[in-house]
């Protein structure tokens, strides 16, 4: 029998490859049966379907994106590539075109993409500087009903730090983010008041008892940035809230001694960590004419061996930021794997796209134990060189047991939208 029809009803996948680490295992990937009935894993039994080793993955989580930027390429191209370039031809955007209907058609697009390719929960930065927020934030909540049995949805504010004042109008969008039931964000950088300013934030969340996620030292600055004030602020003001980082680039390119300090106390705050491998090699290091000498990578085996949560994830598609993308965390795991040469530094980094990012969301991690949600994607491949080889294109996808219509949306409905004024 064809693995790629499954028959209806109680199923067992004889002779499957998963990850150990999803089954309590030492080893790195384990071959095993899966039993399917009324949507979840069940201990046995089912019309047994032969799979030949083919790997079964749990439906993936992705808690890094920007899905209010993305697929604005076509009418606001990066002229150089360059990061200083997609903040200007974003802010552009914004201002002229990011109406509540532009800003939902696109979302939906790409919520359609994620779930054909096996996304289950995603976390969205959403630009909130005003007036944006009051327009962007009902449209998020709209379209995190409208996917709720799909894909779970977070949102997270976007200011820049140098805004993001207790005593400004940043206080209105903290409002209308606990409102939403969000995570209160913001981008961090050096300036003079950083401290004070992080402290009243850590202050705002804690007084609507939100989570914080922060985009940190996105750069190749080898100065000493704000990840370490970060979690030396964390642990003074004994926030206990949940805290992730994303980027923290620079902390490559770092005086070593320094940054191993500065993980040692990201570790000891409980921080978790996003990596956003396929952007920021695309961005960071480039300079007309030179080829880049450093890639954007930060440091992940030293986080992983500090305890740290570790996460990877897709960061923005065909925006000004990253020109290509498309929300498939196979490909974001594959291109970290190779990018971050995880391939041999011990098994588990699978969980990079599962468990890590579901704990820190506050989600149920994954599983593929007895009652877990049958929400899986299955592959031809049998291995991980099999699966990171090629693109996986006739991947199944079961979301409580059943395949969906994995059929990508076509580019073309956006043309409305999204071709050059």
């Amino acid at each position: 029998m064809d693995f790629m029809q499954l028959p209806e009803g109680p199923i067992t996948l004889r002779d499957v490859t998963v990850p150990g680490c999803l089954l309590g295992r030492a080893e790195d990937l384990s071959r095993t049966d899966l039993s399917i009935a009324g949507g979840r894993i069940v201990a046995e039994g089912g019309t047994p379907v032969e799979m030949g080793g083919a790997m079964v993955l749990p439906c993936f989580v992705d808690m890094h994106t920007h899905l209010d930027k993305g697929h604005i390429w076509n009418r606001a191209p990066n002229p150089d590539g360059t990061f200083r370039s997609a903040l200007a031809a974003v802010a552009a955007d914004r201002e002229a075109r990011w109406t509540a209907g532009d800003v939902r058609a696109r979302m939906d697009f790409a919520l359609r993409c994620a779930h054909a390719h096996g996304t289950r929960a995603i976390r969205t930065h959403l630009d909130s500087l005003p007036p944006q927020d009051a327009i962007t934030w009902p449209v998020f909540r709209e379209m995190r009903a409208e996917w709720a049995d799909r894909i779970a949805l977070q949102g997270v504010c976007l200011v820049p730090v140098d805004r993001a004042d207790p005593e400004g109008p940043f206080a209105r969008t903290a409002d209308i983010v606990a409102d939403a039931e969000g995570v209160l964000g913001m981008v961090t950088y050096p300036v003079p008041e950083f401290r004070a300013r992080l402290e009243g934030v850590l202050a705002m969340a804690r007084d609507r008892g939100l989570a914080v996620d922060f985009h940190v030292d996105e750069n190749g600055d080898p100065g000493p940035g704000t990840l370490r004030t970060i979690a030396e602020t964390v642990l003074e003001t004994g926030f206990d809230a949940p805290v992730t980082v994303g980027h923290c680039c620079s902390l490559a390119v770092q005086d070593e001694a320094f940054a191993l300090e500065t993980l040692d106390l990201v570790a000891k705050a409980g921080i978790h960590v996003v990596s956003l491998p396929m952007c920021n090699l695309y961005l960071q290091d480039r300079q007309a004419g030179r080829t880049p000498r450093w890639r954007g990578v930060t440091l992940l085996h030293e986080m992983r061996a500090r305890g740290i949560g570790v996460s990877v994830a897709s960061d923005n598609t065909r925006d000004p930021f990253y020109a290509y993308g498309d929300l498939d965390m196979l490909e974001v795991l594959r291109e970290a794997t190779r990018i971050g040469q995880l391939d041999h530094a011990g098994p588990g980094w699978v969980e990079s796209v599962l468990g890590h990012p579901a704990r820190a969301m506050g989600i149920a991690p994954p599983a593929l134990t007895p009652g877990a949600p049958a929400d899986l994607v299955i592959f031809r491949a049998r291995d991980w060189i099999e699966l990171f080889s090629r693109p996986q294109a006739d991947r199944v996808v079961l979301r409580d047991g059943r395949a969906i219509d994995r059929r990508l949306p076509d580019y073309s409905e956006l043309d409305h939208l999204t071709r050059t004024a």
